[in-house]
């Protein structure tokens, strides 16, 4: 990403709501909506919605080869012959599903930045993002707002949590940037979402990998997220996707695989325990102060833990 600078951002100066009613199409875009055939839209890399659900998107294809595609695409011309989808990705999934030759589109002249903040804008918007894409759509929409790599927007924002302390690093004009991001996109403020949402890209890769391909809903990625054997992990998380597991069939699937590893695992504890307290027995602990404090601290800490109160 080339280094603009603030200044030079194409929005600098319009408001949020702005952004986002461009997207909204009026009657005289619909009016004024022309027909294309379907191979001369080209989908964005920039797309911030990464999973469809697929009975949803079957049920659209269903109704678009019953009564077509009622709300045409948001398009931009990127060449004389073809165009780059902006707005509608699944009525355009859809329309492919069912064999649709040619769609309905409106044209609107904008940049690829232009474009990019549009869409990051408008799915997130419609909360057509699953928790991983709208936290990947949000850095991406940061990154472009104060053209910086999205590499580096986690720790911006860590940074700027931290700003009363004096090695802060930010100024205001950044700040307020963030600010107005996260009043037009986000229902959280942007330091609960550096707190709570960052984390989440911390998943194993393969469930990353996953949900950013869109091969899994993410209720289901998070409860496979739980294993810690990565072998195991991996082998139930293909095995999902290829079966197209339900939630409760995960949960299943995971409960047969760890609980014989816990009944092991308390089984050793349980014979630790006793061989310690046997141990113990016959200990000169017992006339040694320093270690006899230092066993009633632990003694205390145990009974904390049996009842839970730790």
């Amino acid at each position: 990403m080339s280094k603009r600078g603030l200044g030079n951002n194409p929005f600098k100066g319009s408001s949020t709501k702005s952004i986002f009613s461009s997207t909204e199409l009026t009657k005289a875009d619909v009016e004024n909506s022309m027909v294309i055939n379907i191979s001369r839209i080209q989908l964005s890399a920039q797309q911030p919605r990464r999973y469809f659900d697929p009975q949803k998107l079957q049920q659209l294809a269903e109704s678009i080869r019953v009564h077509g595609i009622l709300e045409p695409l948001l398009v931009r011309p990127i060449s004389d012959e073809y165009y780059e989808l902006v707005a509608g990705e699944r009525r355009y999934r859809a329309a492919q599903e069912v064999g649709v030759s040619e769609v309905p589109v409106v044209i609107r002249e904008m940049t690829q930045l232009q474009a990019m903040e549009l869409a990051l804008i408008e799915n997130l918007q419609r909360e057509d993002l699953n928790p991983i894409e709208e936290t990947e759509g949000i850095i991406a929409l940061l990154a472009t707002k104060l053209d910086v790599p999205s590499t580096e927007i986690p720790q911006l924002l860590h940074r700027l949590a931290k700003r009363g302390s004096d090695n802060v690093v930010g100024n205001e004009s950044t700040l307020l940037v963030v600010e107005s991001v996260f009043a037009l996109v986000a229902k959280i403020s942007w330091e609960s979402f550096a707190s709570h949402r960052l984390p989440l890209l911390n998943l194993p890769n393969s469930i990353l990998e996953a949900l950013r391909a869109g091969k899994i809903e993410y209720t289901k990625a998070r409860a496979l997220a739980r294993i810690k054997d990565p072998v195991l992990l991996d082998q139930l998380l293909n095995q999902a996707i290829a079966e197209q597991w339900s939630l409760s069939q995960i949960r299943a699937a995971i409960h047969d695989h760890t609980q014989p590893i816990q009944s092991e695992e308390i089984a050793a504890l349980k014979q630790q325990f006793n061989q310690v307290s046997k141990t113990l027995k016959s200990s000169t602990i017992w006339s040694e102060p320093e270690k006899r404090q230092r066993l009633q601290q632990l003694l205390a800490e145990l009974q904390q833990l049996a009842k839970g109160t730790t």
